[in-house]
């Protein structure tokens, strides 16, 4: 048959640009993390609101400055019909012309002297939540990291599990040339060669879905760093599996100090008490300083300058006696509402330490498990096949045998792995794995 070369070109540029687009980039978990922290929209999110709280700060501080402020007028007059009166009670008319127009300028300054505790507690307000804010944004780099471990371990699973489910296919696709010439041979019936063929369809199916979970997984890890979407994350197993996990939490006390979601709910408690202060400074009159100039030319009528001023300003609202009771009794159950949700939120915080530690040890517990059972399944194996061979045992317990030894592999190369997820799940419930991903910096 005489083949198309454009046919031949084709199938040569598909796989060559298949093998490019498969083409796996090696990144370490530290790697990842750090770059999620640089390009996720919830860390510019986070860092964000720090920024608007600081500038909310700032703008508080500013309310203790001087009020100083300037204006001008300029009128034109109609018709204007001007009449002083003398100190002896006469009247004088207007003789030097037309009153026309009219200029009017003004600078006033004003400095608060008190303001019923009002500025400074304004200011305890705003910078309370402004480091409520930052230690939130401190544990959205804690979200974020737990994220990208949880990814990290997934996408390092479906790899290994691929990796062990092929090998498998190789021995399992050898079984069924080897039954296929017993078959012919007589030596075998012919449903012992359709359940080896079977295996391989599941085996097969169990591939695929392992490559379906790794796609996602990989997607949604390459979409959280922003990465090119065709990017294929290699685990770099060795930085990876082969590391000392110190230091591990056996309380919850260390999160009950790390926690920065804990942290930030006592800032805003704080600032609760400072929003309490500002709602009972309604009760106190408000006193400033004030100063001002003012300069003033009616057109042929009076010219005043350097009309220097200087004084004291007191207000008081005499409504606030009994309006604003309502007001501090609404701060009053707001900080209320921040010490429940601190008690809710603490209680949480030592079910979810609990939780982590015990997963943590019970992952332990397995891996010891699977290693034994990765031995027993490799030594039943070798003494089914051996049996088989001698016909002591029939085609079900062969293949029975090879999928033990296949599930104990898949099992002992995802357990250390467990641990390790678990492990820094653990950190990140009680606080630390900020630290862990950068001991120098928060």
């Amino acid at each position: 048959m005489k083949i198309n070369p454009l046919f031949v070109f084709g199938i040569l540029c598909w796989g060559t640009s298949t093998v490019s687009a498969q083409e796996k980039t090696p990144l370490k978990l530290e790697d990842a993390v750090q770059l999620a922290w640089t390009k996720s929209n919830e860390i510019s999110l986070a860092t964000t609101k720090v920024a608007t709280k600081k500038y909310e700060l700032q703008a508080s501080k500013n309310n203790q400055y001087p009020d100083l402020k300037a204006s001008g007028q300029y009128q034109r007059l109609t018709n204007a019909n001007i009449d002083l009166k003398t100190n002896s009670g006469g009247s004088g008319g207007l003789t030097s012309g037309p009153v026309d127009r009219l200029m009017l300028g003004q600078v006033t300054a004003s400095v608060p002297v008190f303001a019923g505790f009002k500025i400074q507690s304004n200011i305890d307000l705003h910078d309370n939540l402004y480091l409520a804010e930052t230690a939130n944004s401190v544990q959205s780099k804690e979200e974020i990291a737990l994220k990208v471990v949880n990814y990290y371990a997934s996408l390092y699973k479906a790899q290994k599990t691929i990796e062990i489910l092929k090998e498998n296919q190789k021995r399992a696709k050898q079984r069924v040339v080897d039954f296929i010439d017993l078959e012919k041979n007589g030596i075998i019936p012919r449903n012992d060669l359709l359940k080896a063929q079977l295996q391989v369809s599941k085996i097969q199916l169990a591939i695929d879905e392992a490559t379906n979970n790794l796609n996602i997984v990989n997607f949604y890890l390459v979409n959280l760093l922003k990465l090119n979407t065709n990017t294929q994350i290699e685990i770099v197993e060795k930085d990876f599996v082969n590391f000392q996990m110190n230091n591990v939490p056996t309380n919850e006390e260390p999160a009950l100090q790390n926690r920065k979601d804990l942290e930030a709910l006592r800032f805003q408690g704080k600032a609760s008490q400072s929003n309490i202060k500002i709602a009972r400074s309604a009760y106190f009159p408000t006193i400033a300083l004030l100063g001002g100039y003012t300069a003033l030319d009616l057109h042929n009528v009076v010219t005043l300058q350097n009309a220097m001023n200087i004084g004291v300003g007191i207000s008081y609202d005499l409504s606030s006696l009994l309006k604003n009771g309502v007001m501090v009794k609404i701060a009053e159950s707001k900080a209320l509402e921040v010490q429940n949700t601190e008690a809710i939120l603490t209680d949480y915080i030592k079910v979810q330490v609990q939780k982590a530690i015990e997963e943590y040890q019970l992952a332990i517990k397995q891996d010891i498990v699977y290693a034994e059972a990765i031995d027993q399944a490799t030594e039943n194996y070798r003494i089914v096949k051996d049996k088989y061979d001698n016909g002591l045992s029939n085609t079900n317990d062969l293949l029975e045998a090879d999928v033990d030894q296949l599930t104990a592999k898949i099992n002992k190369a995802l357990g250390k792995a467990n641990i390790i997820q678990k492990y820094y799940e653990l950190l990140s419930v009680t606080g630390q794995l900020t630290t862990t991903f950068n001991p120098t910096k928060l």
